[in-house]
């Protein structure tokens, strides 16, 4: 076998799952963010894959291969281009020609299905791949799970309206649920942002695990899920009070909520925060325009910064600097909305200021506060939902509890509507001769980081304990015996018969032998020892249930293992 295993992991595996994947001689770092993967980690990136390409095909698909790099126009051309920072790589090729080292390939399947669809007759339409990426992520983290450079399987649907476009969705949301579970890795799907890919719906498949960056927010009842960037909660009005005249105020050294609180003595409910970003807006002209966006919310909530760009319809978004608030006439830490009406300036007001009364706000003037302020009377504002959920808050559906768990991305689909369709110009001729935009769905599903957070569910202090779906090999078979004869033999039939064998054959003491079987983890263990082979057997053990043998006959051995192997296929 090309690759060894090491006894202790790197100081740099910030997780178990990242630990024993570099212990079992499954990938090696290369760079930040860039890995090798070893014989034993592409065996199991396989089976992933055979498992993508089986419910891939399943559904109608057929597999392409898009190019890596792409010409950068075709991304001028959706927009993203200019829209995506510096995750993005830009390069140019030797005539100078702009070229990108593709995200995803939305750009480029809209380019090639420009050739292929002119008429419902080739609608709907179904393709994927599994391909490499390129991310230039900037805080690669826990192995295969957050890397630069990545293989996913995407696939893209083209339909002739969105109650087609419907039933593909729905077709790989119930197929995400099935893959997964052939894995055996816990998925649960939730409400997500589209982001930069666009269009009105999408899900994320999330595996649950405190060393996931995502935040979801579930109820503790009901069946209500999403990411924390698009979760919403019940914000009860905190009183229905009649609008009192408005009061200025001298509140010296009071920048903060606390701070006001303290020395008015209120709650903060009873606040109108400000929070302050700049806007980032890029023309079809590639210039770029900055707008200040203000903010107000309750003053005991936060902001939700994607949902705040979202509202402000922004490409990106900063945080604002004094000066640039000063500049539009607002005194930072004593800030509010009143009396401005600058038109270069994004006023937001999040819905829980709406209904509320008699709130203290900023005076726009350095040390001075004004009570009894009222949204409408007082300031105005494009009404939105700007506010982040956390634990506790009450859920949008039912009023109970919600809570808040890490998640991993492990899937996502799109409904992505005409938004590229459009673009390219990719329409069709429908049964009565009318021109319509192609109505487009696309799917992804990250390979190495399946393998990732696989490592981390199945795991213990011996190594992995992958499921036989995933595993590279199906068995694991240590030889103690000098006379290699009969493991020769067992190896030879449990080939023949479909099972899998990692034979270990090495010249090394037992207990490095059953170490390595441990860490590496096949599901299945098969002993050849000098006490069982007098009568003819082998001991047989289950590397998630190791201490529990069993001795089987070599008569009867290939039966028995192709039996368990069938048990543990099971999903």
């Amino acid at each position: 076998m090309f690759s060894k295993t090491l006894r202790e992991a790197p100081s740099s595996a910030e997780t178990k799952g990242y630990g024993m994947l570099l212990r079992a001689g499954f990938i090696k770092q290369l760079a930040n963010g860039i890995f090798d993967i070893l014989p034993l980690g592409l065996l199991s990136i396989r089976k992933i894959e055979n498992i993508l390409r089986e419910e891939m095909n399943a559904l109608g698909g057929q597999e392409v291969e898009l190019p890596l790099v792409n010409p950068a126009d075709i991304w001028r051309k959706s927009g993203r281009f200019n829209s995506i920072g510096s995750e993005m790589t830009r390069l140019k090729d030797r005539n100078k020609r702009d070229l990108v080292l593709a995200m995803t390939h939305e750009e480029a399947v809209s380019d090639l299905a420009l050739y292929e669809i002119d008429s419902y007759k080739k609608l709907p339409s179904l393709i994927y791949q599994i391909q490499t990426k390129w991310r230039d992520d900037p805080r690669p983290r826990a192995g295969l799970i957050r890397v630069r450079e990545f293989t996913m399987k995407d696939s893209y649907s083209f339909d002739k309206d969105y109650e087609s476009l419907e039933k593909q969705y729905k077709a790989h949301y119930d197929s995400y649920l099935k893959i997964f579970r052939r894995m055996k890795l816990p998925a649960i799907a939730i409400k997500s942002d589209s982001g930069m890919m666009g269009g009105k719906i999408s899900h994320e498949f999330m595996y649950i695990s405190p060393i996931g960056e995502d935040t979801i927010i579930r109820c503790k009842k009901c069946s209500y899920i999403a990411n924390k960037q698009v979760a919403r909660f019940m914000c009860d009005v905190y009183s229905k009070e009649k609008e009192k005249p408005i009061k200025e105020v001298h509140t010296p050294e009071t920048k903060t909520i606390e701070a006001l609180c303290s020395l008015l003595k209120i709650d903060k409910k009873k606040t109108a925060k400000m929070v302050f970003f700049t806007g980032i807006y890029k023309t079809a002209e590639d210039k770029i325009i900055e707008k200040l966006i203000a903010a107000v919310i309750r003053g005991d909530l936060d902001v939700e910064e994607n949902k705040l760009q979202k509202a402000a319809k922004a490409d990106d978004i900063r945080v604002a600097s004094e000066e640039e608030i000063r500049k539009h006439g607002m005194e930072p830490g004593f800030a509010s909305l009143v009396n401005v009406n600058d038109d270069c300036v994004v006023k937001l007001v999040d819905l829980s200021i709406v209904n509320e009364k008699n709130l203290v706000c900023g005076a726009n003037k350095k040390d001075y506060h004004i009570q009894n302020c009222n949204y409408k009377r007082d300031f105005d504002g494009e009404i939105c939902d700007i506010a982040g959920a956390k634990s506790g808050f009450k859920c949008i559906e039912c009023g109970s509890e919600l809570e808040a768990v890490r998640g991993v991305e492990i899937g996502n689909i799109f409904q992505l509507g005409t938004r590229y369709s459009e673009k390219f110009g990719l329409y069709f001729q429908d049964e009565n001769g009318n021109k319509k935009p192609v109505v487009m769905g696309s799917y992804g599903i990250g390979v190495g980081r399946a393998l990732g957070c696989l490592a981390e569910e199945y795991c213990d202090d011996k190594g992995l304990c992958l499921p036989i779906s995933v595993s590279p090999y199906d068995v694991s078979l240590v030889n103690l015996v000098k006379n290699t004869k009969y493991a020769d033999e067992i190896y030879d039939e449990l080939q023949k018969n479909n099972v899998s064998v990692l034979y270990d054959d090495r010249d090394e003491n037992a207990g490095v032998k059953f170490n390595d079987a441990e860490l590496i983890g096949n599901p299945i263990i098969i002993t050849v020892g000098n006490k069982s082979i007098k009568d003819m057997s082998v001991e047989v053990q289950q590397r998630a249930n190791l201490g529990t043998k069993e001795n089987i006959k070599i008569s009867s051995l290939c039966s028995y293992v192709k039996e368990l192997k069938e048990k543990l296929m099971k999903y």
